[in-house]
């Protein structure tokens, strides 16, 4: 019966309930915050000791790499000498460089890609002769498989092919790589290659690299003969394109012009024959773009000269270079920007077909036949020896759509392939070049094959010379650098 008096249990201000949200949680879920903060106090506590012990004096006894079945003890002190007890310099001294020399140490024998995985630890060191101040460190690898076979078709720079490649890793103990492959493909009828590479410094930023190759090429298309190769080469290669890497290769090669059709023009008859090309190079590539296809920020740079002349046939000094804009102009849209231009000077006259430069088709200047720009004879590209082109796109994603790997875009391209006339000046050749482009334009779709692009394109030639070869309306083009 209810008396309308207030119940002996009510609480009234001050007092309140101590019952907390806390106690209300299932056990477990209390026991595992528990450990959580105890891990959490732990960790800083450590942090704290570390911190404070940084300075304490410290050095290196040995250092020690197990699960190495394949490696050569050589190769290891090769790569961790220099950084354990390095010839110039101070070696690890205290807590704080021990762990800066483990950690470097750690990132080398990764970077030498001979290894899955790679675990350190810092241990007392095993000699008894040691000071107290002595400590072992210890890299526990698990090395990966040496060999590799695998066979692929692939499309690139308007060629589909076929191939099959061998490798063995790690051949001789010292993180060197053998590898052979061969292809077959329609317009590289054939090819192979087989090469050795090896490190040549500790950090493993430089690499040396010697090999054999051969090819045939199929011209026909625009030329009305084939081409095949036989060579060999030396290289040497040092840093990475998102820094910077240079290659410096000797090539000596054998050259063979034939397979003429029956419809060869005189030009290219005389052209046919063996001709021998000894040669040195240097490539600079410098690429920090954030995707290498359909990139909307970043910068790519390529400059390639060689020297042609140390016997044989060709004598000449070959220049190239190549560059690369993107820009994001809005969300969804960027702006893409190319130049590439080439010279091509020749110690003796005339140059010859297989060190000219070939321009025009859907991977530089669009709406051009490929190899469609500069000299003709009849139905045959002869190629040049100077030559310019440009490019401007604006690639978009589809409206709502942008997870796509297909874009839109649309180009403007321009370009120019010539012969040098030695008997004017090069200033004078150099304008004329330039004030005499081929312009195209057009619409397209990109669709996004990493590591290849695929373009198709309607197009047409705005402004073309008598001799060109022009391709108006759709045109496909499969490769890994457009302009």
């Amino acid at each position: 019966m209810d008396t309308g008096e207030t119940p002996l249990w009510t609480l009234k201000p001050p007092l309140q309930n101590s019952v907390s949200p806390a106690d209300q949680e299932p056990i477990e879920e209390r026991i595992a915050r528990k450990l959580r903060g105890d891990y959490e106090s732990a960790a800083l506590h450590l942090a704290d000791l570390v911190n404070a012990s940084l300075l304490s004096p410290l050095n290196i006894a040995s250092v020690r790499v197990e699960g190495t079945h394949k490696t050569r003890p050589s190769f290891l002190g090769f790569l961790i000498n220099p950084i354990a007890s390095p010839s110039f310099g101070e070696p690890p001294h205290d807590v704080q460089s021990i762990l800066h020399a483990t950690r470097q140490i750690s990132d080398v024998l990764q970077r030498a890609d001979i290894f899955h995985s790679v675990s350190a630890r810092i241990e007392r060191a095993r000699d008894e002769l040691s000071s107290p101040e002595s400590v072992d460190l210890v890299f526990k690898t698990r090395e990966k498989g040496r060999f590799y076979l695998k066979t692929a078709t692939e499309l690139g720079n308007n060629e589909g092919s076929a191939s099959a490649i061998a490798r063995i890793r790690n051949a001789f103990g010292g993180a060197e790589t053998f590898e052979a492959n061969m292809s077959l493909g329609t317009t590289t009828r054939k090819s192979f290659n087989c090469s050795l590479s090896l490190p040549v410094m500790p950090d493993l930023r430089t690499y040396a690299e010697v090999g054999a190759f051969g090819l045939s090429k199929d011209y026909s298309s625009f030329a009305s003969c084939s081409e095949t190769l036989r060579g060999v080469k030396a290289l040497v290669r040092h840093g990475d394109p998102l820094t910077g890497a240079h290659e410096v290769t000797y090539q000596a090669v054998l050259r063979n012009i034939g397979n003429l059709t029956p419809s060869a023009s005189i030009s290219i008859r005389e052209a046919a024959g063996q001709t021998f090309k000894s040669s040195l190079s240097h490539t600079y590539t410098f690429d920090n773009r954030d995707d290498r296809i359909t990139g909307a920020q970043g910068f790519s740079t390529k400059v390639f000269q060689e020297f042609a002349g140390l016997g044989g046939d060709a004598s000449y000094y070959k220049g190239e270079t190549e560059t690369h804009i993107s820009r994001s102009i809005m969300p969804g849209v960027t702006l893409s920007v190319s130049a590439c231009s080439g010279l091509l000077w020749s110690f003796a006259s005339p140059s010859l077909f297989s060190d000219r430069f070939q321009l025009g088709g859907p991977l530089s200047v669009r709406s051009m036949r490929f190899a469609g720009l500069g000299p003709q004879d009849g139905s045959d590209s002869l190629g040049g020896d100077l030559y310019w082109s440009t490019g401007f796109s604006v690639i978009s994603d589809i409206p709502r759509k942008k997870h796509w790997p297909l874009k839109m875009h649309m180009f403007l391209n321009a370009g120019r392939l010539d012969v040098v006339d030695k008997s004017r000046s090069f200033a004078d050749n150099i304008k004329n070049t330039i004030s005499k482009p081929s312009i195209s334009a057009g619409v397209g779709l990109i669709y996004k094959f990493d590591p290849i692009r695929m373009e198709v394109n309607f197009g047409l030639p705005v402004v073309a010379s008598k001799s060109d070869g022009t391709r108006k309306g759709i045109q496909v083009g499969i490769g890994l650098e457009f302009l």
